[in-house]
């Protein structure tokens, strides 16, 4: 592993164009489907967030974020995913180290992301995840936000 590089390539906030995870045997499949909406962002400070949900998802009967019924609540854990908390850049790959997570199996955990950048493009690949049942190649291409 590399040391640490200059995180200023990462730095910004990048809206996710596209989201697709590749089985062992080669089947790909869009999550969150073909119209996903998420965000990541890369601070100066060395933290990050991440919040990926699917365009279509369900409002909840009342106006209550606590207030929903097994299914709804169930239905919303399902059709997002969030983690944020310190990351580190080494060139190739960066490493997230969560502190916070919708999954929890991730809070505490780091995980690693391939990175390919090209101009405003950012490319993030997750390799050997258990997604779905299986082990799967998450591939998520992220552009970056303008200033506003």
């Amino acid at each position: 592993m590399t040391g640490a590089a200059d995180p200023a390539p990462l730095l910004g906030t990048w809206a996710l164009r596209r989201w697709v995870n590749t089985a062992a045997d080669g089947t790909q499949a869009h999550p969150f489907g073909p119209d996903v909406r998420g965000l990541i962002g890369y601070l100066p400070d060395g933290h990050f967030f991440v919040q990926i949900a699917r365009a279509d998802r369900a409002a909840f009967a009342a106006p209550d974020p606590f207030g929903g019924s097994l299914q709804e609540d169930a239905g919303a854990m399902k059709s997002q995913i969030s983690y944020a908390g310190r990351f580190t850049f080494h060139g190739d790959h960066v490493l997230h180290h969560v502190a916070v997570a919708s999954f929890p199996n991730w809070t505490g955990g780091v995980q690693r992301r391939e990175v390919a950048l090209e101009g405003d493009r950012l490319t993030l690949r997750a390799l050997g995840l258990v997604l779905a049942g299986g082990p799967a190649t998450a591939v998520l291409d992220w552009d970056r936000e303008a200033p506003a």
